[in-house]
């Protein structure tokens, strides 16, 4: 058993955020850490920040800590050692399911001095490892070991052993260049040069820190886009009631302006993510703001200040702007007092905003040490395909790739913000089709930075090179007029793209239905010459492992032989993305305890893809909870090498498949990437049309890397 314990050596060093990095980091080693915050220090809150935001971003479980009123209570009455006893209870609950336990210490602050000594008594209550965590200044770096040296000396200074490392967060004097915030666990980001370089400079007044006994493990830059809050957090702040909530609760301000003089010399204000504030009299600020969101322009919101309300007939103006989700805010505090007030905001993660929290985790992780990281570990860890570890292998895969992949929705807002991560970051080439001033366009509005050599080409100047080739590929069933008609839909035309090995892959979805995405390719691509079929997979990634789901999309019924190949191309699927497979043929029966036709199939499948594939573990029919439930599987198959412990799950039919992949995403929060599609000549990757930014980006990486396994 491990425990690391993280004391702050301030408030506002991002306390929170380097415990949710240094879990999501090791998670991506294979390992999975268990988060315990012993002492809460929150007076009035029901449920714990911290606590949440670990349960939300893990989808791991863990206790709720020591309330505040309590901790008071037993140190004013001198019974440390009960509190105490108490923690290391609450620390054995964790224990009983994690074989490493990340400690979030006490904040010290005016009004909880005793911060320092009980953060020490903790640490010897668990035997724990320590790593000080502290804000920095590469200009400063006197003063930013200062900070640290102040908390070392209440744990027995430079030579205690116990002290481990120290993390720097927020750390100011950077280039913005280092603040990119990535998809997924990114060790490529971390500031190696940076940090070398910093110790060098802290060591010229404190030689003890950044030694190889208290490792600098982390140099994390401050992030303008990750310190900043949503306008739904402003609202009591500000002392501020709605005329209009919108989209406040995903609405960011990463600007905020006080339009104070005439508009016309104002309106370079009226940019994406900006906070307007005005007097609540200036109907010009309103009608701007109007607008500026009717073209697009998402604003952050507007804040109308001053006692007199705002004229209900310019609101009336502003319906089109109001419908569309502008979040606008009264406040009866002056222009100057707000503006004040909102400077002084605390960039402190608030308990519902996940999106930041899962943002600021991955930030925080990339820029972790990871050669650090497998020194903690020591080698006594198996490791394992965590989720965290699938999207990280998946990235890096794809970037070793170098594929062209093609996105036919080339002017949808979700699928440009997608290619251009992509292409920054060279998960693959990405290829729009669309109208090159349209992608510009909703670029602009968006404020998406599209990289130099992000390709996009004009359907229009290309579609009629392609007429005479989709005639010859579907000969004597369409001619040259039908051709060019078909050729209208850009799906079509980078079907014939990808059919052509002018790209590797094609993506879309995000606005058409599988059958538009999938049909071209059944027509054009046709299956691989050893598949006879179709099919496709969902990666679902559950707290502990990625199960991979087979056929949930595309076969309704299939026979023995269909579901056999069904299951070997499910496992091959699973080997090329570093799941080595165990496969469970899924039935309402597990051996023989049941009959019928449908088990029946499932019991010629299986023996079917055994002859076939001697080479793999595969096993059935087998009941879900057979497969996966590991008391349930000694007691059903004991015999079983499959049973309990399956991670590839065949399902009978399309409507069992399709039925349990929504039920296990949607009750267990579980995220599901696909479907990927398997069979085809070449990759094609449908998407949900609720698709996420980061949902479009893995499935680019799903489609590189699948294209450099067919190659291989």
């Amino acid at each position: 058993m491990k425990t690391i314990l993280l004391v702050p050596t301030g408030e506002g060093v991002g306390l929170t955020s380097a415990c949710l990095g240094l879990i999501y980091a090791l998670d991506c080693q294979g390992v999975k850490a268990g988060f315990l915050k012993p002492f809460s220090q929150d007076e009035k809150a029901e449920s714990d920040r911290t606590t949440a935001l670990y349960r939300h971003v893990s989808k791991n479980e863990t206790v709720e800590p020591i309330a505040y009123t309590q901790l008071t209570h037993l140190l004013n009455a001198g019974e440390m050692d009960e509190l105490l006893e108490e923690a290391v209870r609450l620390h054995r609950e964790v224990a009983r399911t994690h074989d490493i336990i990340i400690v979030e210490g006490i904040v010290p602050t005016a009004r909880d001095s005793f911060a320092s000594e009980l953060n020490a008594a903790l640490a010897q209550a668990l035997d724990a490892k320590v790593i000080f965590v502290s804000n920095a200044n590469i200009e400063k770096p006197e003063q930013t070991a200062e900070k640290v040296e102040a908390q070392l000396r209440n744990f027995g200074g430079a030579a205690s052993t116990r002290n481990v490392g120290v993390l720097f967060m927020r750390t100011r004097g950077l280039s913005e260049e280092s603040a990119q915030i990535p998809v997924t666990y990114a060790p490529d980001l971390r500031l190696v040069e940076e940090t070398e370089k910093f110790t060098q400079a802290i060591q010229r007044t404190h030689s003890h820190i950044g030694t190889e006994h208290l490792p600098i493990i982390g140099l994390v830059p401050f992030s303008d886009t990750l310190s900043v809050p949503r306008v739904s957090d402003l609202a009591a702040h500000i002392q501020a009631s709605w005329i209009n909530e919108g989209k406040s609760n995903t609405r960011r301000v990463l600007h905020s302006s006080l339009v104070a003089s005439n508009i016309e010399h104002e309106l370079q204000k009226f940019t994406a993510g900006e906070l307007i504030i005005s007097a609540a009299d200036r109907i010009d600020v309103l009608l701007a703001a109007s607008l500026a969101t009717s073209n697009g322009i998402p604003l952050a919101g507007l804040v109308l200040a001053e006692q007199q309300e705002p004229n209900p007939i310019a609101l009336a103006f502003c319906q089109t702007a109001i419908k569309s989700g502008l979040p606008i805010l009264h406040t009866p505090l002056s222009t100057f007092e707000t503006t004040q007030l909102l400077s002084n905001l605390s960039n402190e993660i608030p308990i519902d905003d996940t999106e930041r929290a899962e943002q600021v985790t991955r930030f925080v992780s990339s820029h972790i040490n990871g050669d650090w990281l497998v020194l903690l570990l020591n080698g006594d860890y198996q490791p394992r395909l965590s989720p965290s570890a699938f999207r990280h292998e998946l990235v890096q895969k794809s970037i070793a790739a170098k594929k062209r992949i093609v996105l036919p929705e080339g002017d949808e807002p979700r699928t440009i913000q997608a290619a251009a991560i992509c292409q920054s970051r060279g998960i693959a080439h990405c290829i729009l089709l669309a109208k090159p001033e349209a992608v510009v366009e909703v670029a602009r509005a968006r404020n998406i930075e599209l990289p130099d050599d992000l390709e996009i080409i004009d359907p229009d100047l290309i579609r009629e090179q392609y007429v005479e080739k989709m005639v010859e590929l579907r000969k004597g069933k369409l001619n040259d007029l039908q051709a060019r008609d078909q050729l209208q839909d850009t799906v079509v035309l980078g079907t014939m793209m990808l059919a052509l090995d002018q790209v590797d892959g094609l993506v879309s979805g995000a606005v058409h239905t599988t059958a538009n995405t999938v049909r071209p390719a059944f027509q054009l691509i046709k299956t691989a010459p050893d598949y006879s079929l179709v099919s496709s997979v969902f990666f679902m990634l559950l707290p502990d492992e990625v199960y991979v789901y087979g056929d949930c999309a595309i076969n309704p019924d299939p026979d023995a032989e269909q579901l056999a190949e069904i299951a070997i191309q499910s496992a091959d699927s699973a080997k090329a993305f570093g799941i080595d497979p165990r496969i469970a043929m899924i039935s309402y029966s597990t051996g023989t305890s049941g009959m019928g036709a449908d088990v029946e199939k499932v019991a010629k499948a299986t023996e079917i893809a055994k002859q076939r594939r001697p080479d793999l573990l595969i096993d059935g029919p087998l009941q879900y909870d057979a497969a996966s439930v590991e008391s349930v599987g000694k007691s059903k198959a004991p015999d079983s090498k499959v049973a309990g412990r399956a991670n590839v799950f065949i399902f009978p039919d399309l409507n069992t498949g399709n039925t349990t992949y929504k039920a296990v995403q949607r009750s267990a929060n579980v995220v599901s990437v696909g479907p990927m599609l398997q069979g085809l000549n070449k990759p094609v990757n449908d998407l949900s049309r609720g698709a996420l930014v980061d949902d479009i980006v893995f499935t680019i990486a799903l489609t590189a890397i699948q294209s450099a396994q067919q190659e291989a």
